[in-house]
C-alpha cells in the first residue's frame, strides 16, 4: 500500500538502538522511498538526513513521527506546508494538539505504530 508513496521519517538517529534508526533502515531495506529528517542533519545508513522537510528533494506523501511530543506541533506545521497527506504518530510520539492540528488541516492522522500496523515487523 505504501510502496508507491514517499515517506518522511522524523527523528532519524544514527544510534541503532533508537526507533528512528530502526524504522528508517527497515524501510530502506524493504525498498521504500524514504527520507530521514533530524534537525542535526547528517547521514544514516549511507543516506542524507535532512534538517527539515522543506529540504527533502521530493514531496512526501506520508510522515512518520518518532520525536518527543513537545516537538510535534512545529513538525506537523512543516507537514502541512509541504502538502503531506498522512501522518503516523508512533507510540511515545503523540500529542493531542499535534493530532488535532493535522486533522484540522485535512491530513489523515493515525496514533499507532506504522511498522506493526503495516506488517513491516
Amino acid at each position: 500500500m505504501y510502496q508507491n508513496k514517499t515517506i518522511a521519517v522524523f527523528g532519524v538517529s544514527a544510534d541503532p538502538s533508537k526507533y528512528g534508526y530502526k524504522i528508517f533502515t527497515v524501510l530502506l531495506k524493504k525498498g521504500f522511498r524514504v527520507y530521514g529528517i533530524n534537525p542535526k542533519g547528517g547521514e544514516v545508513a549511507g543516506q542524507t538526513v535532512f534538517a527539515r522537510l522543506a529540504d527533502v528533494p521530493a514531496r512526501a506523501d506520508v510522515a512518520i513521527m518518532v520525536i518527543p511530543p513537545a516537538a510535534l506541533v512545529p513538525v506537523v506545521q512543516q507537514c502541512i506546508d509541504a502538502g503531506v497527506k498522512e501522518i503516523w504518530f508512533q507510540p511515545g510520539a503523540q500529542s493531542d494538539d499535534a493530532y488535532d492540528l493535522a486533522e484540522t488541516a485535512g491530513i489523515t492522522a493515525v496514533n499507532s505504530c506504522f511498522m506493526a500496523d503495516n506488517g513491516l515487523w
